[in-house]
């Protein structure tokens, strides 16, 4: 009984202060801040030619570093804090979460091979936006999830990418603010999960492989104003994608479409689906076994009308396209994704190269 309780105890004990707050005790090494950067407020980054840099806080540091370092075009991660008061910080400092700073990690990115929008959109995909102060089991204000940035160009995209994901989920907890102070964090925390398999991270493996997979660049796609939305769709595919409506079964655009080709957002042209993945299951709307792009399919939990759905929305975006229901023997992945053919648009095979789609032949099979 005794040692029932003991395990009991620990358990409670790892919910209450986060897995990730079980740090290895930290080496004798001087944390290397002090070497003048070029960006405000961090003593420690050198600014490179053809590299810019983006500032993110998502929990324990060490799955965001990884999750960064995945995506082709990060050149570099760093972990470390963030925006908090006092120079110098340390661990032992900061895990107090008295600080103010944040565990954030300094992405390095070369724009011409990936864009802001796909790290930031990466960034919100691994994170719970709606919570303060803590992410998985980690909970304390050095957990605060947040994008701090270092020039005005980049603002502009954070507070742009912000907006849409504010569309998607609320309460909208994260932070977007100019980076005041960073410090590297010290050196054992740096790559710690390729040093460590089996350490511990509130994002999953399954995060790593999808970011490692990104196909579809959002930055091609960004969401129009409200006005240019409205005004360039019908009532019926306005119903559909900007207030989760349902066309009809058996009596719409696609569900009986079979053509070579792929289907895009209505609202934005992001690509979503090919005909390669398209299959009759007889429900009468467009049904797909996967997308083209697994990071451009938000699943969103949907609990309207008494039941308990998986709606689909599009990432860059933010339109509803239907739902995605799993176990299903008819498709050869066991995901059905039923989609509404009001919130597609059709781009056959002869005019993908015209359209800016020629690159996505490949996935037609």
């Amino acid at each position: 009984m005794k040692k029932l309780f003991i395990i009991i105890a620990a358990a409670l004990l790892a919910i209450t202060t986060g897995a990730c707050a079980a740090k290895p005790a930290p080496d004798t090494t001087e944390n290397t801040a002090g070497v003048t950067g070029e960006a405000v407020g961090d003593k420690t980054y050198k600014k490179q030619d053809g590299v810019e840099v983006i500032y993110l806080a998502g929990g324990c540091f060490w799955g965001l570093e990884k999750l960064m370092e995945t995506l082709p075009g990060v050149t570099d991660a760093t972990s470390g804090y963030a925006n908090g008061a006092g120079k110098d910080p340390t661990y032992a400092t900061v895990s107090g979460g008295n600080s103010g700073y944040r565990e954030t990690v300094r992405v390095e990115y070369n724009p011409d091979k990936v864009s802001l929008d796909m790290i930031l959109f990466t960034f919100f995909s691994a994170i719970d936006p709606t919570v303060e102060n803590r992410q998985g089991n980690d909970v304390g204000s050095q957990y605060q999830s947040g994008i701090y940035y270092a020039d005005d160009a980049s603002e502009a995209t954070a507070q742009r990418i912000a907006d849409v994901e504010r569309g998607r989920y609320s309460p909208f907890k994260v932070e977007i603010k100019p980076l005041t102070s960073f410090y590297d964090a010290e050196k054992y925390h740096q790559d710690y999960l390729e040093k460590n398999p089996g350490g511990y991270c509130h994002i999953t493996s399954k995060d790593f492989e999808r970011a490692a997979k990104s196909i579809v660049d959002p930055a091609k796609y960004p969401r129009p104003s409200d006005d240019v939305i409205k005004a360039k769709l019908t009532e019926e595919q306005y119903n559909i994608t900007q207030k989760s409506g349902t066309e009809p079964a058996f009596d719409n655009e696609y569900w009986d479409k079979f053509e070579k080709g792929i289907y895009v957002d209505i609202v934005t042209g992001e690509p979503l689906f090919s005909s390669r993945d398209k299959f009759d299951p007889g429900t009468g709307w467009p049904s797909f076994t996967q997308g083209i792009d697994d990071n451009a399919l938000i699943l969103i939990a949907d609990n309207s009308f008494g039941m308990k759905r998986t709606a689909v929305q599009s990432r860059a975006g933010n339109s509803h396209l239907g739902h995605v229901f799993y176990g299903k023997k008819e498709s050869s992945t066991g995901a059905r994704f039923c989609i509404d053919s009001a919130a597609l648009r059709f781009v056959p095979v002869g005019d993908m190269e015209a359209q800016g789609y020629g690159d996505l032949k490949d996935y037609l099979g």
